[in-house]
């Protein structure tokens, strides 16, 4: 056969739209009118042009190697993977004309746009995973496309222990904080493996809590049996029903939590959050941050982006006393995602300065613990977890 891959393709296409056949409940009846329409050639081609069909082309591979994290497209002839948290330029070469095609599809069940009056674009794949698409003007020349794969293993505090994201003692320390309903912040560079790190935290929760998840795009993967997940929503063609992550959070305090999420805190929703914190509800997060005092600094400076009236006397003392825990976790230069540091705020400050101690610091590749006791003792020993039993230290951060 010598029909161009692109007539072959269309062709396929016309007599899907034609039968009203659904690509998702008709996957039998789609094969066959591949094969009706190749005439029985090679099984090489017949994938290729179900790839092009049905599923994303040229990155369907990617897709359905399990080693690989993240697949992203800086021009067709620069497309990227990253594999064990390194990147490799691939061999793959497309089209503009295949990116936009392959972009379009994944769209179709998101209910989001993508155009030049709204040249950004954040969804969630039918597989979960996570896609982001920038385009002209607002990229110099093409289409940047940005795939965060869905991983449907769960991980548990176990298997970071495993990976040697952690060790056992602090992971033991972390989960002794959840259970004790201290308010966690987990920070750390993108990629660094924050929503891996609370995914695994929240799923130390006792069981019988009802937990609140609030995402610009869903991420978290809990295996808690009372666990609702909101997700943002962008506003329409005409601009109207725009759902941002602070009336999540408004919402979400209505839905009677006992935990309350907020996974990538960016911008005002930090004010929503340390209210929340403030009220008595044990809560975590997640935010870009290359520090424990880095994301002190953050969550202090976030809250007055809400308005001129929002100002440092009242946020800086109300992060010293509201956030208990603050993780460090980064991507090593080898690929490694590891904690560096595990700080406990002891609800004091000093000016604009919020005090804080650390209790394990990474130094010469171990996790160590530093004989510091966090803040909240009494929040511990409410739960029966002996401190000093678990940290093998007596003196205060």
């Amino acid at each position: 056969m010598s029909w161009a891959m692109d007539e072959v393709v269309d062709e396929i296409r016309t007599r899907i739209q034609n039968g009203g056949l659904d690509l998702q409940q008709h996957n039998q009846q789609v094969l066959h009118l591949v094969e009706d329409v190749l005439d029985g050639d090679r099984t090489a081609q017949l994938t290729r042009v179900i790839e092009q069909v049905s599923g994303f082309g040229a990155l369907q591979e990617f897709f359905d190697d399990d080693s690989v994290e993240e697949i992203w497209i800086n021009e067709p002839g620069r497309i990227f993977v990253a594999r064990a948290g390194k990147s490799e330029l691939t061999p793959i070469v497309m089209t503009a004309h295949e990116v936009r095609s392959i972009v379009e599809r994944m769209l179709a069940t998101s209910g989001r746009r993508l155009d030049t009056s709204n040249p950004f674009v954040d969804a969630t794949l039918p597989d979960g995973s996570r896609l982001h698409v920038a385009i002209p003007e607002i990229t110099s020349a093409h289409w940047a496309v940005n795939i965060r794969k869905f991983s449907s293993q769960t991980h548990s505090l176990a298997s970071l222990i495993q990976r040697r994201t952690i060790t056992e003692q602090a992971a033991g320390f972390l989960q002794a904080c959840v259970m004790a309903g201290l308010n966690i912040v987990v920070a750390g560079a993108t990629q660094a493996g924050k929503t891996t790190l609370m995914n695994a935290l929240l799923n130390s929760a006792p069981a019988y809590e009802r937990i609140i998840t609030c995402e610009e795009v869903f991420e978290l993967q809990l295996q808690s049996p009372d666990w609702i997940a909101l997700q943002a929503r962008q506003s329409s063609l005409d601009g109207t029903g725009e759902i941002t992550l602070r009336r999540l959070i408004k919402e979400a305090l209505r839905m009677r939590p006992l935990r309350l999420v907020v996974g990538e805190v960016r911008q005002e929703e930090c004010l929503d959050l340390l209210i929340a914190m403030n009220s008595g509800m044990p809560s975590m997060c997640s935010l870009h941050a290359n520090s424990a005092r880095a994301a002190l600094s953050k969550l202090c400076l976030l809250p007055m982006l809400a308005g001129s009236n929002v100002s440092a006397e009242f946020v800086v003392p109300t992060v010293a006393t509201v956030v208990d825990i603050v993780v460090h976790i980064a991507l090593e230069p080898d690929g490694h995602r590891q904690v560096q540091t595990i700080a406990s705020v002891t609800g004091r400050c000093e000016g604009n300065i919020i005090e804080m101690g650390e209790l394990f610091v990474r130094s010469g590749g171990q996790l160590k613990p530093t004989g510091a006791f966090p803040a909240r003792q009494e929040a511990f020993a409410a739960r029966g977890i002996d401190l000093a039993m678990l940290l093998g230290s007596t003196s205060w951060a």
